[in-house]
């Protein structure tokens, strides 16, 4: 598979699916799959049974991963393509809209 542009950490905004427009902060990154959790999107409703850990049992509300296609980077408040060039022997993001190094 192919290097995935998102990472841990970032923030994103969803452009396609249920919660479309909705930005939060990358939770994980599943790179076999090759899908991300962000927090407060597609929020999933888990029935838990009462356990050593959790003695109530009940509902637990969670987010679920989406597609990373799913996704887009937020660099300065706006959505943008990222990118992957050389800085000296060094790999570094950047954001395709503005040319400026994320990281």
């Amino acid at each position: 598979m192919a290097m995935l542009k998102i990472k841990k950490g970032d923030t994103v905004k969803v452009i396609a699916g249920k919660d479309k427009d909705k930005e939060g902060k990358v939770i994980a990154v599943d790179y076999k799959n090759g899908r991300v959790t962000v927090e407060g999107v597609n929020m999933l409703t888990k029935h838990t049974k009462p356990s050593m850990t959790n003695q109530n049992g009940g509902i637990v509300h969670q987010e679920g991963s989406i597609d990373i296609s799913n996704v887009m980077y937020l660099h300065k408040g706006k959505a943008t393509r990222v990118g992957i060039k050389m800085d000296g022997d060094k790999k570094v993001r950047f954001a395709k809209s503005t040319g400026e190094v994320i990281d």
